[in-house]
């Protein structure tokens, strides 16, 4: 069979095209060199023998180097009564509508979707083919053209397209006119019997097709939608712990998910979102409570479970007692997670050891555990040795310290002594899932969509930290610089990714944990996206956020120092720098006590003793001896350097600490070296990293980005370099907006401005709600009334209903992919359902680490669907918007 590829592209000179057919794992197979004919068209001839074919283009240099490639690939079927083909192409860039919209919201929009049949016929002699993702089911593409068998620009004469599989639309005709074709593509709506709309642009062209025997395959990219006819939708932003019903334990349970899409479908929204739902049981205490430090990236939370959905109906012993503790629980405004999940687990066993001989001859529970037991098995165990030694550090274990996974699978067979143990966490899992996939096809059954939180990094005692460590920079700490929120940066915990070790075998583990996530959600917030292109990262020895660096950088070499004229001092420059006068701003009256950890240098000045000369050490001192009433005030002063040392190859860097030109440090060096030491961090912080940080990105997301049909969207808040919109742009990555963190230098964002790639929000869980931001700042508020919100005269004092109306309202309309909104800023809407304690509504302070995440809706999910003037209020608001 012989393939003739065609394909458009203005190749600089030097430079040239090959085509590159690929296997189904993805993995290239065969290259070849294409020519440069006419009008930049190029050319090659394949000889191949299957009935469908994936590919991609590659452009590269003279000396054969890439230079470019296609992120996305091109797949085509060929029907058998012909033998040769010829191919017209064209260069199928990330972000066109057809690859970020062909995703998983696509299939659960179409639910009742049949595949088409395209019949090619031995007299035709052209195959149209056009990706056009169309979520309205009413709507189809046709075509029409220039030549009388294409209907000669006639809609009455428009030729309709089978679509073959979502999103991919066919047709098969003869073109008996010898002479250049134009065409284009147009929406048809299956009720009105009529064409609608034809895409924008110019006419496309393909050429006539003579030979006999051969088929012309016109396969084109981007169709060419105008913004009403893209998706857009509206959606719901609650933790699932968050949701409150009639059947509760205390917390929201996946069964409620199901209770949360009927309210969903009633007002016309179609997205759910949720917070990380992976396990995070470290120690059984409150501090568990935050979301994202999950001891595995694949096991789900046992919070979430339903012991009224179990496979297994309780004890009738326990039955009493486990009514009057949910009541209890269920009872309170905000989340007992010690209780409640001590409950829950107590209630598990017990349902676990009366039915443990069912459970074990269970075929679709030993399916489960093979099917996942790369994770299962590994999870189990940890789990096992977390209990049995009190603690999640798997560094103070007695016993597998180090992971084996030979001394571990024996924890899965039925002579082992923690048999039992290792099942219930296994079993335990199994009833999660059960519950979670009912509840998400259930949502899909309705056409709501469910949307994730990926988080960036990994609990520093996980699952994935202790089987697979050499995949973590376990020296490191990841966290975040200081902003708005944060004076002092926040320091997760978490150890670093070796992305190094990772790209060795094509980034399994990230490819492995997104295919977990695509069993249950349609779309993908990823918590902090600027970690793919840098993460800030601290030394252990660190405490505060603020004595990180960005990794990977281009740092500061000694020899810098000398071109921008620096005299360069290492004690002076990265040690804590103390003389008398910051003794004194520090300790005041207790600067006497504070001589007990610091020396009295020679030279009026001072220095941390050995002991006592890092954040961690101190930290860890005053652990075992509390009271110190200068303990913060300590720990800070060793923050108070100008650079920050990274070993590198064999030699020391440097990498100016943030905000250094704020540090006392900096105020008591000479006029000229203050001068010079700005100017190299701003040549650190905003000119040299960028294009490091772009090619970062780039050679990692791709790849795992194309191995999953989720719609993803980045988080991309904080201190953006000028290559996260370009990247995020170049695959399609829809970014988040919030009015009130905007990346500009403005008091807060006007969501009119939002470009179709954004999803736009009034809040996030990491901020105050509405009304609570309301009252933070009263000049600010003030602004936003006159400005933002047109509104005349004096702020009130308190945020109405009337007030969070509007601002709903301007989140709506305009051309967002998306606009999401927590479940607080609804009901704040409506003066009946508005939480009359408000400082219960927020979900996380991030200037508080622990944070305790216990947020419940005061609400009901049975009562707000009986809501109806509300619920009619907002399905009005997102069908005026355009959003249904």
């Amino acid at each position: 069979m012989k393939l003739y590829f065609n394909v458009g592209y203005n190749a600089k000179a030097g430079e040239s095209l090959q085509l590159v057919t690929v296997d189904e794992a993805g993995s290239a197979m065969q290259s070849y060199a294409m020519f440069c004919a006419e009008n930049g068209l190029w050319k090659t001839e394949v000889d191949y023998f299957s009935k469908s074919v994936s590919y991609k283009y590659r452009l590269t240099d003279g000396k054969g180097n890439m230079l470019r490639e296609e992120f996305v690939l091109h797949h085509l079927n060929f029907p058998h009564n012909y033998k040769e083909f010829v191919i017209f192409d064209e260069w199928n860039n990330k972000n066109f509508p057809e690859n970020y919209l062909n995703n998983k919201i696509l299939y659960n929009k179409l639910n009742q979707f049949v595949p088409g049949k395209v019949t090619v016929l031995k007299k035709h002699t052209h195959l149209f083919r056009i990706e056009a993702p169309v979520y309205h089911p009413d709507w189809k593409i046709v075509l029409f053209g220039s030549t009388a068998s294409l209907g000669s620009w006639s809609y009455d004469q428009a030729l309709h397209l089978a679509q073959t599989d979502f999103g991919i639309w066919e047709i098969s005709v003869e073109i008996p006119e010898n002479e250049l074709i134009q065409f284009k593509y147009c929406i048809y709506d299956t009720k009105a019997g009529k064409v609608i709309d034809v895409e924008t642009g110019e006419n496309r062209f393909t050429s006539p097709n003579p030979s006999q025997d051969v088929l012309q395959i016109v396969s084109n990219h981007y169709f060419r939608f105008k913004a009403y006819q893209m998706y857009h939708d509206a959606g719901v932003a609650v933790p699932v712990f968050s949701l409150r019903s009639e059947n509760g334990f205390g917390v929201g349970e996946f069964p409620d998910i199901k209770k949360l899409a009927d309210w969903t479908k009633e007002t016309g929204l179609g997205i759910i979102q949720i917070l990380p739902i992976n396990d995070t049981t470290a120690n059984y205490s409150w501090t568990d409570s935050y979301p994202y430090a999950a001891v595995s990236v694949y096991a789900l939370h046992p919070q979430y479970i339903s012991l009224e959905n179990l496979d297994f109906s309780l004890p009738e012993d326990l039955v009493v007692a486990y009514q009057a503790e949910k009541e209890t629980l269920n009872n309170l405004d905000l989340i007992d997670y010690e209780n409640m999940i001590a409950g829950k687990w107590k209630y598990l066993k017990a349902v676990f050891n009366t039915e443990k001989e069912k459970i074990y001859k269970d075929r679709n529970f030993k399916k489960f555990i093979r099917d996942n037991d790369h994770w299962l098995v590994p999870y189990a165990a940890f789990c096992v040795l977390r209990d049995k030694y009190k603690t999640p550090n798997f560094n103070e274990w007695k016993t597998h310290k180090k992971y084996i996974a030979g001394k571990i699978a024996p924890f899965f067979t039925s002579k082992s002594k923690d048999y039992d143990a290792s099942m219930l966490h296994a079993w335990v899992q199994y009833q999660l899932h059960l519950q979670l996939k009912d509840a998400v096809d259930y949502a899909h059954g309705l056409g709501i969509s469910l949307k994730g939180d990926l988080p960036i990094g990994i609990y520093r005692y996980s699952v994935e930290a202790w089987t697979e460590p050499e995949l973590f920079g376990m020296d490191f700490q990841a966290g975040a610089p200081p902003d708005q929120f944060t004076e002092l940066g926040q320091n997760w915990e978490f150890p670093t990714y070796n992305w190094e070790a990772m790209k060795e075998d094509d980034y399994r583990w990230w490819k492995n944990r997104f295919k977990a996530l695509e069993q249950y959600f349609d779309a993908m917030r990823i918590d902090h996206i600027l970690g793919f292109f840098r993460i800030w990262r601290m030394p252990v020895s660190a405490v505060q956020g603020i004595l990180g660096y960005f990794y990977p950088a281009v740092p500061v070499v000694a020899e810098e120092f000398k071109a921008w004229h620096i005299p360069f001092d290492y004690d002076r420059y990265c040690k804590p720098f103390i003389n008398e006068r910051i003794l004194w701003d520090y300790f005041g009256e207790n600067s006497t006590e504070a001589l007990q950890y610091i020396n009295h240098n020679h030279d009026g000045t001072y220095s941390f003793k050995e002991e006592f000369d890092t954040q961690r050490k101190l930290s860890d001192f005053f652990k075992k001896n509390p009271g110190c009433p200068i303990e913060e005030q300590l720990i800070s002063l060793c923050a108070n350097v100008l650079f920050l040392t990274e070993e590198r190859n064999g030699e020391t860097v440097y990498h100016p600490r943030f905000n250094v030109y704020r540090t006392e440090s900096y105020q008591y060096l000479p006029e000229w070296d203050q001068k010079a030491i700005y100017d190299l961090y701003h040549d650190y912080f905003f000119r040299r990293q960028d294009h490091l940080w772009y090619e970062k990105a780039m050679e990692k997301l791709p790849v795992i980005l194309n191995a999953t049909k989720m719609l993803i969207c980045g988080e991309d808040l904080g201190m953006v370099p000028a290559c996260v919109p370009v990247v995020m742009d170049e695959l399609a990555i829809i970014a988040l907006k919030v009015q009130r963190m905007p990346s500009e230098n403005i008091p807060f964002y006007n969501p009119k401005n939002a470009g179709y790639m954004n999803v736009v929000t009034a809040s996030s869980h990491d901020s105050s709600t509405l009304r609570q931001w309301w009252k933070e700042d009263p000049a600010l508020t003030q602004k936003y009334f006159n400005q933002q919100l047109v509104q005349y005269g004096r702020a009130p004092e308190e945020m109405d209903s009337h007030l969070a109306e509007i601002i709903m309202k301007q989140h709506l309309y305009n051309d967002s992919m998306l606009a999401i909104f927590p479940i607080q800023e609804f009901m704040a809407t409506d003066p009946e359902l508005t939480n009359k304690n408000m400082d219960q509504e927020r979900i996380n302070d991030p200037a508080v680490f622990p944070h305790y995440w216990r947020y419940r809706m005061h609400v009901k999910l049975e009562d707000l669907k009986e809501k109806t003037r509300f619920n009619e209020k907002i399905k009005t608001w997102i069908k005026d918007s355009g959003r249904m």
